[in-house]
């Protein structure tokens, strides 16, 4: 393993000797007798613990050296002494601000160099190692938590595809509906700021969208597969896939009094994406921002989607008269704000559909 190396700048050689035989035993020397030299130097060698930077010299001065430093934010992974004849307090205060780590001055003693070299080294050091060590962690953390969140994917997707397997669906309507969520939501989050919409939350929201319909479990075959128009006693049966499905989320979740997000969106768009905008909808008749975004966003998307997919009681709509059904208030009233990032993505939901038809094999 290559020895530590220390970088002697100094445009007096006799200097250059002194400073060199105080460190030889314990680290590799290298050489600089201007700025520029120094900065080649410092191109070259990458294993330099400490710099002992002369201030005036011919070709760079020392500051031209800490400015190149700067700029290639080096000041930060190795320091530097200052050493100079001079006693003026200016050059010393434009030393600090650059983030030196002292500045010693002429004449110098060998042992009071050395000691207070050796402590500035174990210092910097001590801190990269322990920023390397915080990298790691902070990696693996990032690792865990993907490998975490993958798994949850999973399950959520598998859990979701029972409910559509008993409705008799191909399984690409959960696919749909997260596109198109993630899509709306990142349209509200560029032209309604208001909401707050970071990309955390898109990615939440349009996972939690997944579980939307995971009370139709809970409904019988007779209604849930009916070929046909469901009486309103069917109906009204229907519509409790909603509050089932919550009963289902709260069953699954391990700590009521946590506080956690992701199982709040699961909750509010299973319940409420059948909420609508005048109070039409069920099962609370919320009106307005009663109801809450996610379910807001999730409910235009569950909506096209059924339109443009064939059911067993009706068949698919074209896509341009899915989304005239949806802006002329055909299929209930939705928020402004949304429909109008509807309207924007009019064409990003045109092409999910159709892609996903591409690579549909029946």
């Amino acid at each position: 393993m290559n020895r530590q190396q220390i970088l002697i700048v100094d445009d007096e050689e006799v200097n250059r000797v002194i400073l060199g035989e105080i460190f030889r035993d314990d680290y590799d020397i290298i050489e600089a007798p201007n700025g520029q030299e120094a900065i080649e130097r410092l191109k070259e060698n990458d294993n330099i613990v400490l710099i002992c930077l002369d201030v005036v010299m011919p070709i760079l001065d020392g500051f031209g050296v800490l400015e190149y430093m700067k700029e290639n934010d080096l000041l930060n992974k190795i320091p530097v002494i200052l050493i100079t004849g001079e006693s003026v307090a200016s050059s010393e205060g434009r030393a600090y601000n650059y983030g030196v780590a002292d500045v010693m001055h002429k004449p110098f003693y060998p042992h009071i160099v050395m000691r207070r070299s050796s402590n500035i080294i174990e210092l910097y050091q001590n801190k990269i190692n322990m920023e390397q060590k915080l990298k790691e962690q902070e990696e693996k953390i990032l690792a865990q938590e993907s490998k975490s969140r993958k798994n949850n994917e999973f399950m959520i997707d598998a859990l979701s595809a029972v409910v559509e397997f008993r409705s008799l669906e191909t399984g690409d309507h959960i696919k749909r509906i997260k596109y198109f969520t993630r899509i709306l939501l990142k349209y509200m989050a560029k032209y309604f700021p208001k909401y707050g919409l970071t990309p955390e939350k898109i990615d939440q929201i349009a996972r939690a969208a997944a579980l939307h319909d995971i009370g139709k479990i809970g409904i019988s075959d007779a209604i849930l597969l009916k070929p046909g128009r469901l009486t309103e006693e069917e109906f009204e049966t229907m519509k409790e896939h909603t509050t089932i499905g919550c009963e289902i989320l709260k069953n699954f979740r391990q700590n009521e009094e946590e506080d956690d997000e992701f199982f709040q969106y699961c909750y509010d768009i299973c319940r409420h994406h059948h909420e609508r905008w005048d109070g039409k909808g069920y099962p609370d008749q919320l009106v307005g921002d009663e109801i809450p975004l996610c379910a807001q966003v999730v409910a235009i998307a569950d909506v096209y989607d059924a339109l443009v997919s064939n059911r067993v009681y009706k068949g698919a709509y074209a896509n341009n008269v899915a989304y005239d059904m949806i802006m002329n208030g055909e299929c209930g009233q939705f928020a402004p704000d949304v429909l109008e990032c509807f309207e924007l993505a009019k064409e990003d939901f045109f092409n999910i559909v159709e892609v996903i038809k591409m690579f549909t094999f029946v």
